[in-house]
């Protein structure tokens, strides 16, 4: 296989998942997502690892950044962590998590990388999950006011969204297995 077979339209990348890579565990304003409750749960991760710090993207974004330059990625697929947002779900926004994506992105052009952005990569903030979360019918809502934030705040800059990564997997994992931090048990 090679790259030709792809064809010339094709877009080579990476991606990340805020909740993999972000770290900065409640800096800022961020509130909790399901990932940080769940991770608190003795047995429920690998030797009860926690995202607290992960990569530290949060903090060490333009390094980061500047290796996938150094690597030639053209083109860069991250997420938007939700609870960094919308600290409590829905109502007032966290200006300090919009600056911080707002900087990514920024630094990300200034590179000449495409920021592709993902709004749900599975951290729905906790506050949501304890009002049912995906089984809320007001998700519709809740969704529809944090994804406007977003457009308007990172429209301007950013050319490709994915709406929800993966749903069949957060929802079967979650809701069905309870191998996810939704709708789980104790």
């Amino acid at each position: 296989m090679k790259r030709s077979d792809f064809g010339k339209d094709f877009k080579w990348g990476v991606s990340t998942s805020a909740c993999q890579i972000e770290g900065g565990y409640l800096t800022d304003g961020k509130g909790m997502s399901i990932w940080d409750s769940f991770s608190r749960k003795k047995n429920k991760i690998f030797k009860n690892h926690r995202p607290d710090t992960a990569c530290n993207f949060y903090h060490n974004y333009g390094y980061d950044i500047w290796l996938l330059k150094q690597l030639n990625i053209p083109n860069f697929r991250l997420s938007v962590s939700w609870p960094r947002i919308l600290p409590n779900g829905t109502g007032t926004i966290n200006h300090k998590g919009l600056d911080f994506y707002k900087r990514v992105i920024d630094y990300c052009l200034h590179l000449n990388i495409e920021p592709w952005l993902t709004l749900y990569h599975w951290d729905l903030p906790q506050k949501l999950e304890e009002k049912g979360g995906w089984t809320n019918r007001n998700i519709i809502d809740w969704f529809l006011e944090f994804t406007a934030i977003c457009v308007k705040n990172f429209g301007d800059r950013v050319n490709y969204w994915m709406v929800m990564n993966e749903p069949i997997v957060f929802t079967g994992a979650g809701y069905f297995s309870e191998f996810m931090p939704l709708a789980e048990k104790d």
